[in-house]
């Protein structure tokens, strides 16, 4: 879940998740009591009120909206009367829906009136000064860019005069003092913001850690607006990262990131500037998370990139290529790792068996960013099952073989599997043991909505057939069990769930609205609107989840468990007949045949 989407406690929220508000550090108990062993999180960064997509945020600032409001009351440097004013205002419905820019704007007020009351504080002016170590180069660049949109009272660092859109040349030092002089408190107000911000994500990965969950962190494969101006050396002005025409988008998605410049590589000892860009992103999210989830791999080791001056980004991205794979594209050939002779020019430019086969040198050039990341993790004492590589419906052959060359797995997204296809790479059957697999994603609609679907279009009996033969090991029995399940969309889903734990797959993930048995989209992919990254979890879950679960409505793992340990045949669930009867009494519901 995305830190918007954590549920409020109606005495402290301000229309926006925050993991250290109240309702946050319930939903990490709830998680830990559930037996869950980790939280997965979005992107962090500062988002557009206007565009609440996290993964358009900044890179390395956080969004100060995801400040708990409460724990700065408890500190003294917040009044209780204010935080009460920011929740009698709250506006309605935004317990259930994120309401971005109440939020931001209150998160905004209540920052720098804290930073007015306590500046002379002498503890907390050590806490900075620590803060602005630790942070280094990137606490500079974004605070230098709030104090630009503040002197030119625009957002957009383009339309800002010629001098302050290039403001880490070699020749600008003098611009960059001056406007540490005049914009003194503007930066000010903005790094006391991020401490809080920093403060918070470490206490609440602390208490994360106390009730024995994990928390992962995601790294975004955009580049934010705000940082192409602080980052924009390294990268390639000519070319813009999309997503290709694929099974979930057909016709491909043109998401306007900067891409990283190769020829600014340079090597793992000695980085040049483009990887020691992706090294500081990397290292930032490892040293505030036990682990993280890669956002669309492809984008670090062939990535899908078209012509950023196209007037039309869709046909743009729609008549783009691989970086790496296209020695048949002038304008990329110099790039090139595979030969034309490994190419098969019978498949589409986007078709995963495009590149037909590698030398283990030319695995290792495609791997050149990638390399970086996983190195990045084991200096920390990360491991595989800590590195989540999001590749969906596209595994293009070179990211098969960076990630076999680390033994990484991929995302088995088992609501999408093609029941006709025996071979289809979202059945959980063709899963291996380093895979992910879950019922559904942030960009999926909820499991409880999409079986609902499969009753309304006649598909659900071809569903539970292919579910019985997972779930039930006698045969004879199958037939009874279909007839059953395909009646009813809530023990479709139920056994959809049940099917996660079967295996091969040892890693499974469940978004919140799986868990929860709600109904609700969160994103639809390719769509911009309100209802977009907005939904949350309601305040009263705890209650919510207990009674759903007991109508066979949302997610009861012990349920769930139990059922898997039975598909595995009556000797193993005999073998293990405590384990399998102490799941049936920690379930919601008595153990049924769905």
């Amino acid at each position: 879940m995305h830190d918007l989407s954590l549920p409020g406690d109606p005495s402290d929220d301000v229309g926006r998740g925050a993991p250290l508000s109240r309702g946050g550090r319930a939903f990490l108990e709830f998680a830990a009591n559930l037996g869950f062993h980790g939280l997965q999180l979005g992107p962090q960064g500062e988002t557009d009120p206007q565009d609440p997509s996290p993964y358009d945020a900044t890179l390395f600032s956080r969004n100060i909206s995801s400040i708990g409001l409460a724990p700065l009351v408890e500190e003294g440097l917040v009044p209780a009367e204010a935080l009460a004013d920011a929740v009698a205002a709250r506006p309605e419905g935004a317990l259930l829906r994120a309401a971005h820019l109440y939020a931001h704007e209150v998160a905004t007020g209540i920052v720098r009136s804290a930073w007015q009351r306590s500046r002379a504080d002498r503890s907390l002016g050590e806490r900075l000064r620590r803060f602005a170590e630790a942070s280094g180069e990137w606490l500079e660049r974004d605070e230098l860019y709030r104090a630009l949109e503040a002197l030119h009272r625009e957002p957009d660092w383009h339309r800002w005069p010629d001098p302050d859109r290039s403001l880490f040349a070699a020749d600008a030092p003098v611009r960059r003092a001056a406007l540490h002089s005049s914009q003194a408190e503007e930066i000010a107000v903005f790094r006391f913001g991020q401490l809080l911000a920093h403060e918070q994500h470490e206490a609440f990965r602390l208490q994360a850690g106390r009730l024995g969950l994990l928390l992962f962190g995601d790294l975004q494969i955009g580049i934010s607006h705000r940082d192409s101006w602080s980052y924009g050396k390294p990268l390639v002005p000519w070319l813009r990262m999309g997503a290709p025409p694929s099974r979930t988008n057909p016709e491909g998605q043109p998401w306007g990131y900067g891409v990283p410049d190769p020829a600014l590589y340079g090597t793992r000892a000695a980085p040049g500037a483009a990887l020691a860009f992706i090294r500081a992103r990397v290292g930032k999210l490892l040293d505030e998370f036990d682990g993280l989830r890669v956002d669309h791999p492809h984008g670090l080791i062939d990535p899908w990139v078209y012509a950023a001056d196209h007037p039309d980004p869709l046909a743009a991205v729609q008549a783009g290529a691989r970086l790496f794979s296209s020695p048949d594209r002038p304008e990329l050939a110099y790039w090139a790792i595979a030969r034309p002779e490994q190419l098969d020019l019978s498949q589409p430019l986007h078709a995963d068996g495009r590149v037909r086969d590698l030398a283990p040198e030319q695995v290792e050039r495609y791997a050149a960013v990638f390399d970086a990341l996983v190195d990045a993790a084991r200096t920390r004492g990360r491991g595989a099952d800590e590195i989540i590589a999001e590749v969906l419906s596209t595994q293009p052959y070179p990211v098969q073989r960076v990630l076999e060359r680390h033994g990484l797995g991929r995302f088995r997204v088992t609501q999408k599997a093609a029941m006709g296809d025996p071979a289809d790479v979202y059945r959980a059957e063709n899963a291996r043991p380093q895979d992910w697999i879950m019922a559904g994603t942030h960009d999926t609609e909820p499991i409880w909505l999409v079986a609902e679907r499969w009753l309304a279009t006649g598909s659900a009996e071809q569903r539970a057939a292919y579910l019985a033969s997972r779930l039930v090991p006698e045969e004879s029995e199958r037939h009874r069990w279909v007839q059953r399940v395909a009646s009813s969309a809530q023990a479709l889903a139920r056994a959809q769930l049940a099917d996660l734990f079967v295996g091969p797959a040892r890693n499974v993930m469940v978004f919140f609205a799986d868990l929860l048995g709600m109904r609700e989209v969160y994103n639809r992919p390719g769509t911009v609107g309100p209802q977009n990254w907005s939904l949350r979890v309601p305040p009263d879950f705890v209650e919510l989840h207990a009674r759903r679960a007991l109508e066979g409505s949302a997610l009861d793992l012990p349920a769930a468990l139990a059922a898997a340990m039975r598909a595995r045949g009556p000797a193993f669930a005999g073998a293990h007949r405590p384990l399998v009867a102490g799941l049936d009494a920690s379930a919601a519901r008595a153990p049924d045949e769905s």
